[in-house]
């Protein structure tokens, strides 16, 4: 049996990421502010200063700079932390390839925010998404409780010595961002241990760093960070697991499925709006309407076996709440290609809350049954 302590407090999303890498006993922070993520790092400003959190805090003059020091600190063998949104994660863009290539488990809140011009400050995933082939992993959340969860996991899963990974923690801005829920506190010291860098810099024993590769070398690098991928699904499960064991709270790491098996159709959809999908199946439901939900938590890894086993003869809605031009919503081309050897009914494409649309219930219920793909209008 676990002696664990809770506290339960009202708390935005940023708020509870800020609590989160606290109690994941971060010793790193650097930061730039950017709308809607900069609450984050003021909290996290705050706890140091009022000496709740140990650790060291740098401000730096942008994003790039702030995922460069998170490098360099997690290099010199520190647990390191930061937050952003949108264009700040555009700007980082060439770090978050530094950060991958060179194996540091890093964690990052992202508060999911549309990118312009023009200017837009609303949710949209469409900034993480968009920086998907980097090599870190992504999970997106539904619900403040699950931010929190989830910093902690993302420690566990990227720190592991088969995975050595940077992770992001995703949430919608605004919608979970500046939402305040009741969130249940814990200490993490009987789930994530003290970080034991695998590799670090050492004065004692340099080596090179980041130098030129050869191509055969690159190559090389490259694919041992997919079979890192990989092997993160295996690990996903295991410590999901220890975590209800000792918490005793189901947070899901790789998908959440909901009234899935005697479903007709089924809505597979990630982030804030995987809540209100829920709220849709039951509603049909009492329509006599067999509608299902899975909400993919991990879109890297992409659980490709996972959605074969629990799509196979389903009538699949896919709902996106991004879109890449030219080829559609990314995670309908994600299951399309997933799903190509695998019998389902139907597959359809659904692209809602674009730049912070509102999407409730009777979104999912008017898009099922209408053969549209784009939902562009509030259906109240």
């Amino acid at each position: 049996m676990y002696d664990v302590k809770y506290e339960v407090r009202i708390l935005t999303g940023n708020e509870t990421a800020a609590y989160a890498a606290m109690n994941s006993e971060v010793r790193v922070v650097a930061a730039y502010p950017i709308t809607p993520a900069t609450p984050v790092v003021e909290t996290i400003s705050r706890l140091v200063e009022d000496g709740k959190m140990r650790a060291k805090f740098i401000m730096v003059e942008s994003e790039h700079s702030a995922m460069a020091a998170c490098i360099g600190a997690s290099a010199a063998g520190s647990r390191t932390f930061t937050a952003t949104s949108s264009h700040g994660l555009a700007y980082m863009h060439e770090m978050l390839h530094w950060a991958a290539n060179a194996r540091t488990p890093i964690v990052m809140a992202v508060a999911n925010r549309a990118i312009g011009p023009g200017w837009n400050i609303w949710a949209d995933l469409g900034d993480s998404l968009s920086q998907r082939d980097t090599g870190w992993m992504q999970l997106y959340c539904s619900h403040n409780q699950e931010i929190y969860d989830t910093i902690a996991m993302a420690y566990r899963l990227a720190e592991n010595k088969r995975i050595l990974l940077p992770a992001m923690v995703c949430y919608d801005g605004f919608t979970l961002s500046h939402t305040s829920m009741p969130v249940e506190l814990t200490e993490f010291v009987d789930f994530l241990p003290d970080y034991e860098p695998v590799w670090m810099l050492d004065t004692e024993k340099p080596f090179t760093h980041g130098n030129i590769l050869p191509p055969e070398e690159f190559a090389e690098l490259r694919h041992n960070i997919q079979k890192s991928h990989d092997r993160a699904l295996r690990l996903m499960e295991k410590i999901e697991e220890e975590f209800y064991e000792i918490y005793r709270r189901r947070t899901p790491l790789i998908l959440e499925e909901y009234k899935v098996e005697d479903a007709e159709k089924v809505i597979v959809t990630m982030g804030a709006i995987g809540s209100e999908a829920k709220v849709a199946a039951d509603s049909l439901r009492e329509k006599k309407v067999k509608v299902g939900v899975v909400r993919l938590k991990s879109f890297r890894p992409f659980p490709e076996k996972h959605v074969k086993k629990l799509l196979e003869d389903k009538k699949v809605f896919v709902f996106d709440r991004a879109i890449s031009p030219g080829s559609g919503g990314q995670l309908y081309q994600e299951l399309k290609a997933a799903l190509s050897s695998t019998p389902v009914k139907r597959l359809s494409p659904r692209v809602v809350g674009i730049g912070g649309i509102d999407v409730t219930k009777r979104t999912f219920e008017k898009a099922l049954f209408e053969r549209k793909i784009w939902v562009k209008e509030v259906v109240s």
